[in-house]
């Protein structure tokens, strides 16, 4: 991640030689139902500016975070883009909110010309190589490569034929991943019995496990926000279905693990956990 803030803050070494410091803006689910998982991940950027501007900055000047909370919401993250780009003059905007979010924030940074950073949300495709010069993207996520991991998991972990259960959220990077992870499935020998989409936020899960619990599947395969995701699989195992469930692995998903304690409820992701005890992580 931090290589690739410096390589975009490089980029702009020129445009902002005028400036006393390189302004980086941030739209961020500060509040609202995702904060969980993504506010960490704004707070983790203000630590690691901190410790760019202690070593003298960039290019000699320092770099100033101005976060502004758009609480996961489309209108509120296209407000605070424009008022970033226009008011702030800042040089780099992160992203660092739900997919929902993405497209009225691109629209922002493209009539700007200012480059993009998507942090701690999944990465869009236009990211992927080949990649639009002027969006970036370093987080635990990869659209179609976490489908594709997880279900390889899946069908190497199981001695029976795969009656698949598909769960995902009604945000369109969550919709396209599970619609993916269904064909991909399909072409795997795997057999999707049902895929639900549930609306952000639901209340209660229970009609939507009710109909994956009666699909009877054998594994379950969900790709949302860690709410819908745990909630899904806490109200299937209430149903009393037995199956085996794998999910991605948000930032909380180690505490989340302690707390469930069910050898059957899986989570796949990129990020070690502090239970690893990595040098890096005593450093940090």
């Amino acid at each position: 991640m931090n290589k690739i803030i410096m390589m975009a803050l490089a980029l702009l070494a020129q445009s902002a030689a005028a400036q006393d410091a390189y302004v980086v803006g941030v739209t961020g689910a500060m509040t609202g139902p995702q904060a969980g998982i993504l506010a960490p991940v704004v707070e983790m950027a203000g630590a690691y500016v901190n410790h760019i501007n202690g070593r003298g900055g960039v290019n000699g000047k320092l770099v100033r975070l101005i976060v502004a909370d758009d609480q996961g919401e489309p209108s509120r993250a296209a407000a605070n883009a424009k008022k970033l780009i226009s008011q702030d003059s800042v040089v780099l905007l992160l992203n660092s909110s739900v997919s929902s979010t993405y497209a009225p924030v691109v629209a922002e940074t493209k009539r700007a010309g200012v480059p993009l950073y998507f942090a701690g949300a999944v990465c869009p495709k236009e990211t992927y190589p080949p990649a639009d010069a002027l969006q970036f993207c370093s987080t635990a996520f990869g659209a179609t490569l976490d489908s594709q991991a997880a279900l390889n998991f899946i069908g190497k972990s199981s001695k029976e034929p795969v009656r698949l259960g598909l769960a995902g959220m009604a945000i369109p990077v969550s919709r396209a991943e599970i619609d993916y992870a269904e064909g991909l499935a399909k072409k795997l020998g795997m057999t999707p019995v049902d895929k639900e989409i549930t609306p952000p936020p639901t209340p209660d899960y229970t009609a939507f496990a009710t109909k994956l619990k009666d699909a009877n599947p054998n594994w379950m395969w969900a790709w949302s926000p860690w709410f819908a995701q745990v909630r899904t699989y806490e109200a299937m195992r209430r149903l009393g279905w037995q199956g085996r469930y794998l999910t991605w692995a948000h930032l909380n998903a180690e505490e989340e693990l302690a707390r469930i304690k069910d050898p059957d409820f899986y989570v796949i992701g990129t990020n070690a956990f502090f239970e690893d005890n990595l040098p890096i992580q005593a450093e940090i």
